[in-house]
């Protein structure tokens, strides 16, 4: 129960990574308020959350919507009278390069860059009266090159300094900010970008797998355990800095 009687957003929470996070909150102790544009997929995950006896409630979001930002921080304080906890984790993949048209850019940067600056702007407001922790979603694309997919990239490295600059800014309300840097994980986006390049499951996590330290992909759950380190009193000493959940892909 390592986040009892804490309140904790966590965006993109329909699916993947931010599903199995917003699970994870739940069983920890946490009042989740789940944000989605899906509105079929996030009311799943609240439920799923409930039926486990946590408490949870589900808020349809665009968080490349000012509006949208700021009323799932409404939202959040209205149902549970407070924010401790968010998890920027909503994410547009534009796995494109030079390919990419200015309106896929346009989607790319509002979700993972907008969107994540303007639910924290709201957020923190709540949070400062009594302190919190923020983790975004950062990636390994922010580190290393890979072909035809700087369109995503270059977000996931424009999120790793903004969660230093975010850090520097909330610290006098104690409030830390930390990013997550996930490799290969076996998602929803995984099977798009399958399909994109022909691949078959198989032949995915062979090639995929065959590129970390540990032989193999990740799975959602492992990312969710790394954010609920940083979201916790666990990592009190931890801010401005990134968590590598990647098998060891980066240090090859």
């Amino acid at each position: 129960m390592r986040l009892r009687d804490k309140v904790a957003i966590v965006t993109g929470a329909g699916a993947g990574i931010g599903e199995a996070t917003a699970a994870l909150f739940g069983e920890e102790g946490a009042k989740v308020v789940v944000a989605d544009i899906d509105g079929g997929s996030g009311a799943q995950t609240a439920a799923g959350i409930q039926a486990k006896g946590g408490e949870a409630i589900f808020v349809a979001a665009d968080v490349s919507k000012e509006s949208d930002a700021r009323r799932l921080a409404e939202e959040a304080v209205r149902a549970f009278g407070g924010v401790h906890v968010l998890v920027n984790n909503a994410a547009a993949f534009v796995l494109k390069g030079f390919d990419a048209t200015v309106e896929d850019w346009q989607r790319s940067l509002h979700t993972n860059v907008i969107g994540t600056a303007m639910v924290t702007k709201y957020a923190i407001e709540p949070m400062k009266k009594t302190g919190g922790t923020i983790v975004n979603l950062a990636s390994i694309s922010a580190w290393v090159a890979q072909p035809n997919f700087f369109a995503y990239s270059s977000t996931k490295a424009a999120i790793l300094q903004m969660t230093r600059n975010m850090a520097m800014d909330l610290a006098p309300h104690k409030i830390r900010v930390n990013a997550v840097c996930p490799g290969t994980i076996l998602t929803s986006a995984s099977y798009r970008h399958m399909q994109q390049a022909k691949l078959t499951l198989q032949q995915f996590e062979r090639e995929e797998g065959a590129k970390t330290l540990l032989g193999r992909i990740g799975q959602a759950r492992e990312v969710a355990y790394a954010i609920l380190f940083l979201a916790s009193d666990e990592s009190s000493y931890v801010t401005g800095t990134h968590l590598m959940v990647d098998g060891g892909y980066t240090a090859v």
